[in-house]
C-alpha cells in the first residue's frame, strides 16, 4: 500500500473539494450565463470572450487572438465578422505588414463588456455579502489557492471576467 504523503489530500477529503468545487462552478456559471442574458441577442459566449480578450489587450492581430481563445484563425475571423457586423469591434488592415488583421473595440463594445461585468460584479456581491467576515476570508484564500493551482492569473477589477491574459 502506498503511503501518503503528510501534504497530500486523502480520497475522501478530495471528493469532498471536487464536490464544493463543481457546485460553486454550477453557480458561476449560472451567474454569466445570467450576466449575459441581456446581450444574448447580440454576441455568444466565445464572443464575449473576445470582446474581454480585446478590452484587456487594446487593438490586436487576428493571429493573437486566435491563440489566446484556443481557437483556428478561420474561427477567430468569422467571429470578429460577426462583432464587425454588429459594431462593437473595427477589424483593419496593419498598415506595418499588409497581410495581418488588427482588431481593437468600438466604444459600444466596450460598453458592452462593461455592462456584463458590472451585472456579474453586482450578483457576485450580493452572494458574497450574505459571508461572514471568516467565511469571506477563507473564500478569499481557497479560491487564490485554487486559482493559483490551476494556473490562472489574477483577475483585475477591470477585466474581473477572465481570458485577458490568455
Amino acid at each position: 500500500m502506498k503511503e501518503r504523503s503528510p501534504d497530500q489530500v486523502d480520497t475522501e477529503d478530495l471528493q469532498a473539494v471536487i464536490s464544493a468545487v463543481l457546485t460553486g462552478s454550477r453557480l458561476l456559471v449560472a451567474i454569466a450565463a445570467r450576466s449575459l442574458a441581456a446581450v444574448q441577442d447580440r454576441v455568444t459566449l466565445p464572443q464575449f470572450r473576445m470582446l474581454v480578450v480585446l478590452s484587456a489587450h487594446g487593438q490586436t492581430k487576428l493571429v493573437t487572438m486566435a491563440d489566446a481563445l484556443a481557437v483556428n484563425s478561420s474561427t477567430a475571423s468569422r467571429m470578429a465578422d460577426r462583432l464587425a457586423t454588429a459594431g462593437l469591434i473595427v477589424r483593419e488592415v496593419n498598415p506595418h505588414n499588409r497581410r495581418e488583421t488588427l482588431m481593437r473595440l468600438t466604444p459600444e463594445g466596450r460598453r458592452l463588456v462593461d455592462d456584463v461585468t458590472s451585472r456579474r460584479g453586482e450578483e457576485i456581491a450580493a452572494i458574497v455579502s450574505r459571508l461572514t467576515p471568516e467565511e469571506a476570508r477563507n473564500l478569499i484564500a481557497a479560491m487564490t489557492a485554487f486559482n493559483r493551482a490551476g494556473g490562472e492569473p489574477p483577475a483585475t477589477m477591470r477585466y474581473p471576467l477572465g481570458w485577458p491574459d490568455r
